[in-house]
């Protein structure tokens, strides 16, 4: 064999070297993965069998609880038509929601109480799940960059209860209120599967709860150059106008209050999105000044 070919052969052989190590490194990490996801699945699975010892609160008083005249947001919108009757009008002080919950199916008693479970075991289970994704993330950053998201567990967990409390406090009450009592006919009555309120529920909820990481999100986008605070500012006009549409569409309310009161904690979000997006900006800056000279 000649020196050309042996030479090739080697190469060759290196090359191929090379890919087996670079796919063992990729089962390597998917096997990884899978260990926190496994675990991450096992703590969701406990909080679930826990929220069963629970079960007819959380369903009687926390799933059920919006649709109760006494819910304490409606309490409260009751007392600002007293506090402030040139304000609001009488019409914001909820006191009757007329719409009536069946069951139409053998097992929907059943499932219901199991899907409740679920939620309440995943919504809980976030914080927990946030951490397997850290450990997961965390060995492939540099030291810098670990000290600097190392409260990404909790500023994110943080913002997502706080998104849970606002969508089940705010949003899905006002939701609920208006959607049961909303006729196109008096002739049609408001009469609404059980599914589908928990549906309804657990939308407006979770779905809050994910809207309030978009701090989380332009911070990663901005550590990747992807998002920067100058596009953000120009086109704070437009996302002023989405917000507004959002919530419009998550508050189907005919007056303009509770929109405005919806829309503030979202444009209050993206302001602070822009400032963390300026605040990683700065330091990249300063880095590349410092590296430089």
């Amino acid at each position: 064999m000649s020196d050309t070919k042996k030479r090739d052969l080697i190469g060759a052989i290196r090359e191929k070297g090379k890919t087996l190590e670079a796919e063992m490194s990729f089962f390597d990490h998917i096997d990884v993965l899978r260990k926190h996801l496994l675990r991450g699945l096992l703590v969701v699975v406990l909080l679930t069998a826990g929220a069963f010892w629970f079960s007819d609160f959380i369903f009687n008083e926390i799933i059920m609880g919006p649709k109760n005249p006494d819910f304490w947001t409606y309490r409260m919108m009751c007392k600002m038509v007293v506090a402030f009757p040139n304000l609001v009008g009488q019409d914001f002080c909820i006191t009757h929601i007329d719409a009536k919950i069946i069951n139409t199916e053998m097992a929907g008693q059943f499932t219901l109480q199991i899907n409740s479970c679920v939620m309440v075991g995943i919504i809980l289970g976030i914080p927990y799940l946030l951490f397997e994704l850290w450990l997961f993330v965390k060995p492939a950053l540099h030291e810098k960059e670990r000290k600097s998201a190392s409260g990404f567990v909790l500023f994110a967990s943080t913002l997502f209860f706080i998104g849970i409390m606002f969508g089940y406090y705010l949003i899905c009450p006002l939701s609920i209120n208006f959607l049961t009592n909303f006729t196109v006919s008096p002739e049609i009555e408001n009469t609404f599967t059980i599914t589908s309120y928990l549906s309804s529920v657990a939308t407006l909820t979770i779905g809050s709860g994910i809207i309030f990481q978009l701090p989380v999100v332009i911070y990663i986008l901005s550590k990747f150059g992807i998002m920067t605070p100058a596009f953000m500012r120009s086109s704070r006009r437009y996302a002023f106008v989405l917000i507004l549409v959002i919530a419009a569409v998550v508050t189907p309310t005919p007056d303009v209050i509770t929109m405005l009161v919806v829309a503030f904690p979202l444009v209050i979000l993206y302001e602070v999105s822009i400032f963390i997006s300026a605040s990683i900006e700065r330091k990249r800056n300063r880095l590349l000044n410092s590296s430089a000279s």
